[in-house]
């Protein structure tokens, strides 16, 4: 074989297998927070700490306690997130100073399609970036773009599967100050 070939096929076998693990642990992970939050139950976000898309430092959810904080599953390649991504740019900024925090968790991405994502969008909201996705096995999360809105307690309040319409964004937002 060429060496060319060999290198597609070591290539093909890496992103199937990687795929595989991450079919696997999806179907066989605790579903209790996606189960929860699925039945309208209010439970305890789970915490998460990732590595900035960039710069230095931690994008983490214990740090921002105390406020209400919108975290956004999304990736470079999903069509609605592309769709949905200004809505909550402009959120962001209206909620600005109003003790709301947005977070986005670029998932299964690239960090250059992330950062030209970004950098398109104008996006100046914290983004943590989980190359495997680690972060949604522990949400539970199948889908993007998905939308959790924690309170200032750290429990999930609410789940949005799928684009957010700004109507609910903002609704979910004053549900997560009122709890």
């Amino acid at each position: 074989m060429r060496p060319v070939r060999v290198l597609r096929v070591v290539a093909v076998a890496g992103v199937l297998t990687l795929a595989g693990v991450l079919g696997w642990r999806l179907t066989h992970q605790p579903k209790t927070v996606l189960a929860a939050v699925s039945h309208g139950k209010v439970v305890k976000a789970p915490t998460f700490r990732l590595k900035p898309l960039s710069g230095p430092g931690t994008v983490s959810l214990a740090a921002l306690r105390g406020k209400a904080v919108v975290v956004n599953f999304w990736g470079s390649w999903c069509g609605p997130c592309k769709a949905e991504t200004p809505r909550l740019q402009a959120g962001f900024a209206r909620w600005a100073g109003k003790g709301v925090a947005f977070v986005g968790i670029d998932v299964l991405d690239s960090r250059s399609a992330a950062r030209a994502f970004v950098r398109k969008h104008r996006v100046t909201y914290q983004i943590g970036y989980d190359q495997l996705g680690d972060t949604t096995l522990t949400y539970g999360v199948v889908n993007t773009p998905t939308t959790f809105f924690v309170d200032r307690r750290g429990r999930i309040v609410k789940r949005v599967v799928g684009e957010i319409s700004t109507s609910t964004l903002n609704a979910q937002i004053e549900r997560a100050l009122a709890s």
